[in-house]
């Protein structure tokens, strides 16, 4: 087995290590920054040395980021370099500006390419968007470092892209996973013959049917979770068996609107701490659901396994006319001393309802009513269960109502 490099199969404590020595310096570095501000004025970045010390720093959300921008344009003060330091400047919906550079993966999108079997003799019709998002540099910037050529061949024009995938003699597709079947699906009206046979895919959802048509053509697809704000987070492997978390990030898996991280194996919302220090975020909540995976790739490579996207985890919910979110059920957990809570919405004939279910021992009903009324803002009916009787599925806001009827 081939390896990208020495940092996919090293030991946990050469892992744990490294990151003693790294995570530190990232911290205090963040520390610096003015985006940061007062919830990093009495941390003590010496001490933050492993994952688990993560938990005691506060998450950074998107909105953050987005109204920090929104009064110091364009990186709201999470940057060490001024805009015209970096190479690039790009927008994503909402509109959230990243930065980038050209210094080489500087996305590390080239683990990624590798494990999915590509190599310096490959020609890649990158599919991605070039066009204000990153997308499109993520994936050529991990394509030029493994030395492989780059059709840079953006979104659209279906029989263009056809055409030069068969006069050029491309052998691997990058994009979103539905639009590769759309360039097949012309090849073939065109009735020409490609070469294509390995595809790297993300930004979408790649249905087991859809992967499994393309293995029907002979094509190898795979796919990466990445974003434009951290580059990749994690990958799979041809071993196809979870997903490898990326070497150049720390992710965590934390109860959703909280940042206390969930048992393994429990669904929760992804918390990402980049180590790129060009752009150093930290604790950075991407509102996507997953779960760690225990043990590790059949394929040698020995971080941290998540299952993949799993969902969202905004579960925010409108109750009789006010907005309960995840935040909220947090607080009242806090406020409670219960171990866990999950607010189900249900309707009743027209009318909205609203039942708590709460997890723990030696529970008071009306103090946790009472909560509920102060916290919420809402009355609902309280169901008390046992520990480890509340599911473990991510979700704290439950929507049952059918807006079908």
């Amino acid at each position: 087995m081939e390896y990208f490099d020495t940092l996919e199969t090293r030991s946990e404590d050469q892992r744990l290590g490294d990151l003693a020595i790294n995570l530190p310096r990232q911290v205090a570095l963040a520390q610096s920054l003015k985006g940061y501000g007062a919830g990093y004025a009495d941390i003590h970045a010496d001490k933050i040395v492993s994952p688990a010390d993560l938990a005691s720093l506060p998450v950074l959300r998107k909105s953050d980021l987005s109204g920090a921008q929104a009064t110091s344009a364009p990186f709201g003060n999470y940057t060490p370099f001024a805009p015209s330091v970096y190479s690039h400047v790009f927008q994503s919906p909402g509109p959230i500006y990243e930065p980038g550079m050209t210094s080489p993966d500087w996305w590390r999108m080239g683990r990624f390419l590798y494990a999915a079997g590509l190599r310096h003799d490959d020609i890649v019709q990158n599919c991605f968007s070039y066009h204000l998002t990153p997308a499109g540099m993520m994936f050529e910037s991990g394509a030029r470092t493994i030395g492989a050529c780059v059709l840079p061949a953006g979104v659209g024009q279906t029989e263009l892209q056809a055409r030069a995938a068969h006069d050029i003699g491309v052998t691997a597709y990058a994009g979103t996973p539905d639009f590769l079947n759309i360039i097949l699906d012309k090849a073939d009206e065109m009735g020409l013959d490609l070469k294509i046979n390995k595809a790297v895919v993300g930004g979408g959802a790649l249905f087991p049917s859809l992967r499994q048509s393309y293995v029907d053509r002979g094509i190898q697809c795979v796919q990466c979770y990445a974003t434009a704000d951290l580059g990749n987070i994690a990958y799979e492997s041809t071993a196809m068996e979870g997903m490898i978390v990326d070497e150049g990030v720390i992710v965590e898996i934390v109860t959703p609107g909280t940042g206390i991280p969930v048992e393994p194996g429990e669904v929760g919302e992804v918390v990402v701490t980049s180590l790129n220090s060009d752009y150093p975020l930290i604790r950075f909540a991407t509102g996507d659901l997953s779960a760690q995976m225990l043990g590790q790739s059949p394929c040698g490579r020995t971080n941290m396994r998540i299952k993949g996207w799993m969902g969202r985890a905004d579960q925010t919910a409108k109750i009789k006319g006010m907005f309960v979110r995840p935040e909220q059920v947090a607080e009242l957990v806090a406020k409670t001393g219960v171990d866990r809570a999950r607010v189900i919405a249900n309707r009743d004939g027209q009318n909205d309802t609203m039942e708590v279910q709460v997890e723990g021992t030696n529970i008071n009903t009306a103090e946790v009513e009472t909560a509920i009324m102060n916290t919420l803002k809402l009355r609902g009916t309280v169901t008390v269960h046992s520990p480890g009787n509340l599911p473990r599925d991510g979700l704290v806001i439950e929507d049952k109502r059918n807006y079908d009827t």
